[in-house]
């Protein structure tokens, strides 16, 4: 059986001018073609009270990195007050969005993600004993990478923001 082990949590928030549908993309983008990791939306759920709305999207994820490792990510996008605004950029009036947003992730290393180890009782008391002495440091390794993986998209998602809200 699967083991999994929440490596990485944390979350940014941003309040200000930026364009959803195309941060929207960057951040799906920057996860499926950067990083390699396949996913898919779970959840899209709008709120719309007057002129703004409230979005909550949730996204998760996973990558086989080897035959035993794979990652697993669980992002959430919560929008609040999302209000359509034009605003004045180098003399001409552009279309954007107003809103504050919260981004979080949550990474998981997923190990014998195929449950090799699973196959017979040897093996599977021969688990521990691969862990703990021979792959003690690709562990670390792994637990590394995702974490990097992790914050990394959180700093180019803030960074995209604090961009876009400059312009």
């Amino acid at each position: 059986m699967a083991t999994e082990d929440k490596i990485f949590a944390s979350k940014v928030k941003y309040g200000g001018f930026f364009n959803f549908a195309d941060f929207y993309k960057f951040c799906y983008d920057w996860l499926a073609e950067e990083e390699g990791f396949d996913v898919a939306e779970e959840k899209y759920a709008e709120k719309i009270s007057g002129d703004s709305k409230n979005v909550d999207v949730e996204w998760a994820g996973s990558k086989k990195v080897n035959d035993y490792f794979k990652f697993k990510i669980k992002v959430k996008f919560k929008v609040i007050a999302l209000k359509k605004v034009e605003v004045v950029q180098n003399g001409a009036k552009i279309k954007t969005n107003d809103g504050s947003v919260e981004i979080e992730i949550k990474g998981v290393l997923v190990k014998d993600y195929d449950g090799k180890f699973e196959t017979g009782p040897f093996l599977r008391a021969s688990r521990g004993i691969y862990e703990k002495w021979v792959i003690p440091s690709g562990i670390s390794a792994m637990k590394g990478n995702l974490s990097g993986i992790c914050d990394g998209f959180l700093s180019q998602a803030k960074a995209y923001l604090d961009l876009e809200g400059k312009k």
